[in-house]
C-alpha cells in the first residue's frame, strides 16, 4: 500500500484579515447533505473537489463552509458575482424591493425597470440602446440568435472553435466545447470556425494580445504589422467562403473566451472580422456574460477593448451579483423585428431582478470596481508571469483586468497539456490552503481566476504565494 504523500513544503502564506463573523452553521450534517445529493439532484450537476464543500456563507470576496472555514474566491460562483458576496447595497435593494412588489410581467409599467433601461443603456454606445431582459445567458444568446435570424432573413451563425454560449437546445450550437455536446441533433445553421487562439494556435507571438502579459512564443511582427492576426483572418474567409451561404445571420464571439480559459484574440481580429460579417449581411453579437461590467479594467464592456461597436449585446452573470438575470441589449431596428409577433418571458425584468440590477450597476460606480479591477488584476497578471517565467509547467499567462487564465502544460516547447490528475493535485492544493479557483479550456488544463471585482492587492499576494506553494509541491512530488 502506498504511503501518503507528505510535503516538506509548509505554505508561509498569511490568509487576509477579515473582521466578518459568520453565523453558525445549523442545518444538515455533512454527510446527510451528501446523500440528499447523490438522491436528489441531477448528476448531471457535477461537483467540484474531491470532498466538495459545503458553503454556508458569504461577504465580498470571502466564503464560509459548514465549519466555519474561510476561502478566498477567485471564481466568484463562476464569474457571476461581480460586487462581491451579500454586498450590503445589493442586498438593501432587495430587501427593499421584496417588501414592495417582487413581481409584475409586462403587461404592466413599474418603475423598475424603466429605471434600469435607462440606466444600463446610458453605460453602452449609439445605437445599442434598446433592451430586452431575461433570465440567464443562455436565454439570452438563445434571444440573440432569435432576433438576428429575423432581422437579417438568413439562417446561419458563425461562432468560434472554444466558444461557450450557453447549454439550452439552440446555443448548444454555438458552443464548441466537447463537454458540453450531448448525442442530440443540435447546432441546425451554426458553424464554427478557427479560434485565433495566440498561445495554442498554429499562429501567434509576443505581440499579439491587448494584456500586461503576452505569450512566451516568439514574434517576427514589425510595429503595427500581425502576421497571427492576417493567417487568423484568412481563416476566417476560408469558413465565409467554404461553410455557409453567401449571406449570413450572424457571427457571435466573447471578446474574451472564458470558459476556454480567458483565451484571448490578435488585436484588430474582430474589427476585421466584423467588417467581413457585415459585408456579408451578418450582425455582429458580442457576448459580454464574462467580460462586462467592468471586469476588463480598461473598459466597461469587453467589445471596446476591441475597438468595435456590436449589433447586439448579451449580458448575463455579473450583471446582477448571482441574481437570476440576464439582457440583450440592441438596436431599434434589429429589435423591431421581433416586436412583428408576440415574445414574452414572464420573469424577465421583474421588480426584483431591475432593483438588484440597479444597486450593481450603483455599486461597481460608488466602489470603484472598474478601476479595482485594471489595477489588481494588472498587479495579479505580472505576479502571475513570475511564476510562469519559474516552472516549467506554466505555460502561458493571460487576460485582462480581473479575467484571467493560467494554462498548465507538459513543457513551454510542446504545449501539451499538463495531465488532468496533476492538475488536480496543484487544484486540490490550492483549496486545501484557502484559494478557490476555477478550471477551464479545452482539456480542463487551465486555471480560470475571475474574483469578486473587490479583492486587493493583499489578497492577491496570498493567492499568488499559495499557487506558488502548490507548484512547488508539485515539482516535489514529481521529483
Amino acid at each position: 500500500k502506498q504511503q501518503p504523500w507528505k510535503s516538506s513544503v509548509s505554505t508561509q502564506a498569511k490568509m487576509p484579515p477579515c473582521d466578518f463573523v459568520p453565523e453558525k452553521y445549523k442545518s444538515y450534517p455533512y454527510e446527510r447533505m451528501q446523500k440528499i445529493r447523490e438522491q436528489n439532484i441531477s448528476p448531471s450537476l457535477r461537483m467540484y473537489y474531491k470532498k466538495p464543500l459545503l458553503l454556508h456563507q458569504g461577504h465580498m470576496q470571502w466564503l464560509f463552509d459548514y465549519e466555519g472555514r474561510r476561502y478566498l474566491d477567485l471564481f466568484a460562483g463562476i464569474v457571476t458575482v461581480s460586487v462581491g458576496h451579500c454586498h450590503p447595497k445589493v442586498t438593501v435593494a432587495a430587501q427593499k424591493q421584496l417588501a414592495r412588489l417582487w413581481h409584475t410581467a409586462n403587461i404592466y409599467m413599474h418603475p423598475s425597470i424603466q429605471e434600469y433601461a435607462e440606466k444600463l443603456t446610458s453605460l453602452l454606445p449609439y445605437p445599442l440602446k434598446v433592451v430586452y431582459l431575461t433570465n440567464s445567458g443562455s436565454e439570452a444568446n438563445d434571444l440573440a440568435m432569435f432576433m438576428a435570424r429575423l432581422y437579417t432573413r438568413n439562417f446561419d451563425i458563425v461562432s468560434f472553435r472554444g466558444a461557450y454560449h450557453g447549454s439550452s437546445p439552440y446555443t448548444l450550437g454555438l458552443t464548441s466545447i466537447g463537454l458540453y455536446k450531448h448525442g442530440v441533433a443540435n447546432g441546425f445553421g451554426c458553424s464554427t470556425t478557427m479560434l485565433p487562439d495566440i498561445f495554442r494556435g498554429p499562429w501567434g507571438g509576443s505581440r499579439c494580445r491587448d494584456s500586461p502579459v503576452q505569450t512566451v512564443r516568439k514574434c517576427n511582427c514589425s510595429e503595427g504589422v500581425c502576421h497571427a492576426k492576417d493567417q487568423y483572418i484568412e481563416q476566417f474567409k476560408d469558413t465565409l467562403n467554404t461553410s455557409v451561404p453567401k449571406t449570413i445571420a450572424g457571427f457571435i464571439a466573447e471578446p474574451i473566451q472564458g470558459v476556454n480559459g480567458a483565451v484571448q484574440y490578435p488585436r484588430n481580429f474582430l474589427k476585421e472580422a466584423y467588417q467581413l460579417v457585415r459585408e456579408r449581411g451578418g450582425v455582429c453579437i458580442s457576448d459580454e456574460v464574462q467580460t462586462g461590467f467592468g471586469r476588463t479594467g480598461s473598459h466597461f464592456w469587453g467589445f471596446q477593448t476591441h475597438g468595435v461597436v456590436p449589433d447586439i449585446v448579451t449580458l448575463a452573470k455579473g450583471i446582477g451579483n448571482g441574481f437570476p438575470m440576464a439582457a440583450v441589449v440592441t438596436t431599434k431596428e434589429i429589435a423591431s423585428s421581433l416586436a412583428q409577433n408576440l415574445h414574452f418571458n414572464t420573469f424577465g425584468g421583474s421588480p426584483l431582478a431591475c432593483a438588484v440590477g440597479a444597486a450593481v450597476l450603483d455599486a461597481i460606480e460608488e466602489d470603484g470596481l472598474q478601476k479595482n479591477s485594471e489595477d489588481v488584476g494588472t498587479y495579479m497578471l505580472l505576479e502571475l508571469a513570475k511564476l510562469r517565467d519559474n516552472f516549467e509547467i506554466v505555460g502561458d499567462v493571460r487576460g485582462k483586468g480581473l479575467m484571467i487564465g493560467v494554462e498548465m502544460v507538459t513543457d513551454k516547447h510542446s504545449r501539451h497539456p499538463l495531465p488532468a490528475e496533476e492538475i488536480n493535485q496543484i487544484w486540490e492544493d490550492c483549496k486545501n490552503m484557502g484559494v478557490l479557483i476555477g478550471r477551464g479550456g479545452l482539456y480542463s488544463q487551465t486555471f480560470r481566476i475571475k474574483p469578486p471585482m473587490c479583492i486587493t492587492k493583499k489578497d492577491v499576494d496570498f493567492a499568488v504565494e499559495v499557487f506558488h506553494t502548490a507548484l512547488q509541491r508539485h515539482v516535489e512530488r514529481a521529483a
